[in-house]
């Protein structure tokens, strides 16, 4: 298995956490088509209120996936790509890991059938 520096594999079990829960990841989805929005702006487009927005949120922005900045009176979200591109690199290690182990296997059915030589038929 590949090896994280520390810290890193709490950053992406935050972002795995965050991305479990099917609004959150709506919302990230909402906010990469808008750009930007507000949480009453997203509440619009979802079926919970604008607190429950405001709560997803605040686990989208602690798992570094998105920030909120004031503009006036409102807070104004938008997309963080970067922890998610560590969590994208992170799976692609980890399948490329698998991928070499799989291969291995293969190697060894397969010259463990060559030595076995041919099957007599039935």
């Amino acid at each position: 298995m590949t090896e994280e520096p520390s810290g890193a594999a709490g950053a992406v079990d935050s972002v795995l956490g965050a991305l479990a829960d099917p609004t959150r990841r709506h919302l990230l989805d909402l906010l990469a088509e808008r750009g930007e929005a507000t949480a009453t702006t997203l509440a619009e487009r979802l079926p919970v209120s604008r607190q429950a927005v405001v709560k997803h949120l605040a686990v989208l922005d602690a798992a570094g996936l998105v920030s909120g900045r004031r503009a006036g009176r409102e807070v104004r979200y938008e997309v963080r790509p970067a922890a998610l591109d560590a969590t994208a690199q992170w799976m692609a290690s980890l399948a490329a890991d698998w991928d070499r182990r799989l291969a291995h296997i293969r190697r060894v059915a397969e010259a463990a059938e060559r030595d076995a030589g041919p099957t007599p038929p039935d």
